[in-house]
């Protein structure tokens, strides 16, 4: 692999690198599995015991080892096994519960520990995300000016007590000072505008040059949107450090600067990162999850809620969000955890009121006016074009982010996040919609036009409007508002483009905002058309039963909630929780029909033109091994079509039950590099009896050496359940029994691959054993799977990464 990334290190080897999203990252650091004890201790040997004066080790059962059961890193952990341990685990505490009264506390602490870890991940969650909503509004507004009360409040905040601000100009106060005014004291002239743009874009640059800066020195994993990362982590992944300390931290200063530079991303999906980072970290204060690969992953899960829920103030679409779209497996128990973690989380968030208007939701908006049945024509249009720019933005960033891998452009991170950022700032600045946060954007396009509105898009005509009326009817625009549509015009040209090299940088980045601010602005182009149509034509046949003179009909603002979800649909492919996202996002509950027409139309068209979202599109561009569940395998092949040894292969690689030593099976270890080897009666007779993981063996190996005098080349391995005498003069024996997986999973030669492959997705398996008769003929691991998969879809199966 070209190691062009981050890590140039020559003391790394290359078994410890992997490329990620574009960068070449570092595994060699363990910071988020516990490392493996090797300290065995001195002296006396607790696992021996003496049988007719010869030392033999004791079962593995008996006497664990430090480090048998766990994954190497980049390695794809057993679900069966996990959950096996965890039900052995569950039945031992319950037993033990029943003898003394301190047990039954223990086992009372243990059912409660998860719901106090999902108690603990919402608070921690809602916290960060609560300082990173104030903090990049404040560094947002810096770009503009300062307060002179305290330059710790933003342009809003500083403007709350002054008693000069007019309604007109609310934004507008003696206590906020531009650059320009504050550098050479006046705010008129070309001279002002000059220095405001250039403290606008250097403070622009200054941002983006500390977030790639940070992330590309202390923490590489910390960039992009760590969506995809984290679907490949709960499909069963072992990816080390990236749900870490140094991560969390990084990612959580470097989202704030990257937001705040003005790029066009959002802070949406990287909160789902936070959050998930929050989740691995406080499952290390519990026995349960720390040592349990499945059981953490179930809790990463709920974490993942909690980022949406944080992100949106949209508690149950985070749950649903998580069901739908990141989770590979969801027990109710689960749903249930979630819902309450997503539930502190909102309720944290809300307590630290960032947005300061007393809601959780992002953008409150109140609409006077029904929809009318026959809107849901422009409603599916927009759903139409949400499907063709999710489809045309995917193809567009997966082209330019494969250019960025393979050519010079991915050896220069910093100066490729600096150009982009030069241009963006540079472009945004003259167009008022695209100098303001993108967020801010949004809240003004849908927001519902009143007689109090200063924005250009409401400046409408207003003489025949009397000031007791409490609804506007539809009114014919006023210059203001073919202005605003102009620039709203180039805002989302500029937004559609920038967007497409923005989205996997070396920064943090979402892809939610920007996505609903596309949308957004071309449902309200589309709104202010319709308005303005059934004022001149409301005789028209359309508008004629529903349009009369005076009334108010068309709200521009609905079509731009409309035109959000829509891309948003386009892009990420969902439904049913972008539904429940939106509704939650804007309070907006009577607008769930068009919301979902258009969702639906948007996937359907979308995935007319490719299959793929965007975060499944990014899992297979960096080549990680995701069996995706939503896709349908039809092909007609067999398992021994798939299965290794292939005919022209060399047998397969089998440890015997009792009639190998050490050296056979440390010289097995040395010549191969399976993850696994099978365990069969012998090599005539093939009758499989286990299966032992590579990792565990070499431990346990290492492990008698050096606890158990006398182990040598020369003793033999038994992985019977009872050891024959061995002569006086032998070396003592190796029993390795209690490390065999007793129950592998088999299948016969003849079993359709659509079957095997639903068995790999809904069991999570790691190996499955062909059998023909009885007889152990191959094995499928999910790399063979992944790999055959790709083969039918006429893509390259190397390009998958393993270890």
């Amino acid at each position: 692999m070209d190691n062009t990334g981050y890590c140039n290190e020559s003391s790394t080897s290359d078994e410890d690198m992997v490329e990620i999203a574009g960068a070449t990252l570092d595994f060699s650091t363990t910071e988020d599995v516990p490392p493996l004890d090797r300290d065995y201790g001195s002296g006396d040997n607790p696992g021996m015991e003496e049988v007719n004066g010869v030392p033999k080790l004791m079962d593995l059962l008996d006497d664990p080892v430090p480090g048998v059961g766990t994954y190497e890193d980049f390695n794809t952990i057993d679900w069966v096994r996990e959950k096996s341990k965890d039900r052995d685990r569950h039945r031992e505490i319950t037993s033990k519960s029943k003898e003394s009264t301190w047990a039954l506390v223990k086992s009372v602490s243990d059912a409660f520990s998860g719901w106090l870890l999902m108690l603990l991940i919402g608070l921690m969650s809602g916290a960060l995300a609560g300082g990173i909503d104030i903090s990049a509004h404040w560094m947002t507004d810096l770009k503009e000016g300062v307060c002179l009360n305290g330059f710790w409040f933003n342009h809003e905040h500083c403007c709350w007590t002054s008693n000069e601000t007019t309604f007109q100009e609310r934004d507008k106060c003696p206590q906020w000072k531009s650059w320009a005014e504050l550098i050479i004291g006046t705010t008129e002239g070309p001279f002002a505008y000059i220095m405001n743009y250039l403290m606008y874009v250097c403070w622009a640059l200054l941002f983006s040059f500390l977030a790639v800066t940070l992330v590309r020195a202390f923490a590489p994993y910390a960039c992009g949107s760590g969506i995809p990362e984290i679907k490949t982590i709960l499909s069963g992944f072992i990816i080390r450090g990236y749900l870490g300390k140094w991560t969390l931290v990084i990612k959580t200063i470097t989202l704030v600067l990257a937001v705040s530079s003005g790029l066009s991303l959002g802070k949406e999906g990287p909160l789902v990162h936070v959050a998930c980072c929050c989740g691995n970290i406080l499952c290390h204060l519990f026995t349960k999850y720390r040592k349990n690969e499945a059981k953490r992953r179930e809790v990463l899960s709920a974490a993942a809620a909690v980022g949406v829920s944080v992100a949106f103030g949209a508690p149950i679409g985070g749950v649903l969000f998580s069901l739908e779209e990141v989770s590979y497996y969801f027990p109710l128990k689960t749903l249930w955890r979630s819902f309450f973690a997503a539930l502190v989380a909102a309720f944290t968030l809300r307590s630290i009121n960032p947005f300061g208007n007393s809601r959780l939701v992002l953008f409150y908006v109140e609409f006077h006016t029904p929809w009318h049945l026959l809107e849901l024509i422009p409603f599916i249009l927009l759903g139409i074009f949400g499907g063709i720019w999710g489809a045309f933005f995917i193809r567009a960033n997966i082209a330019w982010c494969r250019r960025r891998k393979t050519t010079w452009l991915g050896h220069y991170p910093v100066l490729e996040v600096l150009v982009v950022t030069a241009i963006t700032a540079v472009v945004a600045f003259p167009n008022s919609y695209t100098r303001t946060s993108t967020s801010e954007l949004i809240s003004e396009l849908f927001n519902d036009c009143g007689l109090l509105d200063s924005s250009k898009l409401c400046n409408y005509d207003n003489a025949n409007v009397t000031k007791s009326s409490n609804e506007l009817p539809d009114r014919p625009a006023g210059d203001d508002v073919y202005t605003a549509m102009w620039q709203l015009s180039l805002a989302l040209v500029f937004k559609m483009l920038i967007t497409v090299v923005t989205f996997g940088m070396k920064v943090p980045s979402g892809l939610f905002i920007p996505s609903m601010a596309v949308g957004a602005i071309a449902g309200r182009l589309l709104g202010i058309g319709m308005e303005q149509l059934a004022y001149y034509h409301h005789d028209w046949v359309i508008f004629r039963g529903w349009c009369s003179p005076g009334a108010d009909c068309i709200t521009p603002g609905l079509y731009a909630m409309v035109g959000a979800a829509a891309c948003l649909g386009g892009v990420t492919r969902m439904t049913v929780s972008l539904v429940v996202i939106m509704f939650e996002l804007t309070g907006g509950l009577e607008y769930i029909v068009p919301l979902m027409a258009a969702a639906m139309t948007s996937k359907w068209v979308a995935d007319a033109i490719g299959r793929e979202g965007i975060y499944e599109a990014h899992i297979r561009l960096n080549g990680y091994p995701f069996l995706e569940a939503k896709e349908e395998f039809s092909h007609k092949t067999l398992a021994m079509d798939v299965m290794r040894p292939r005919r022209s292969d060399p047998p397969l690689s089998v440890l015997t039950q009792d009639g190998m030593t050490v050296e056979d099976v440390e010289t097995m270890i040395t010549e191969t590099t399976y993850s696994g080897f099978p365990v069969v009666v012998s090599h005539e007779s093939q009758r499989l009896v286990g299966f032992v993981l590579r990792r565990d063996l070499t431990i346990s190996i290492e492990n008698a050496r050096q606890r158990q005098d006398g182990i040598v080349s020369t003793s033999r391995i038994f992985f019977t359940e009872y050891t024959p005498p061995q002569p006086p003069s032998s070396p003592p024996p190796l029993k390795l029994r209690g490390i065999m997986d007793l129950s592998p999973f088999t299948v016969t030669d003849h079993t359709a691959m659509d079957i095997v492959v639903d068995i790999f997705r809904k069991l999570g398996l790691r190996q499955c054993l062909i059998t023909h008769n009885g007889r152990l003929l191959g094995i499928i691991t999910k790399k063979d799977i992944l790999k055959h998969v790709a083969q039918i879809a006429k893509r390259d199966p190397d390009s998958i990464l393993f270890n």
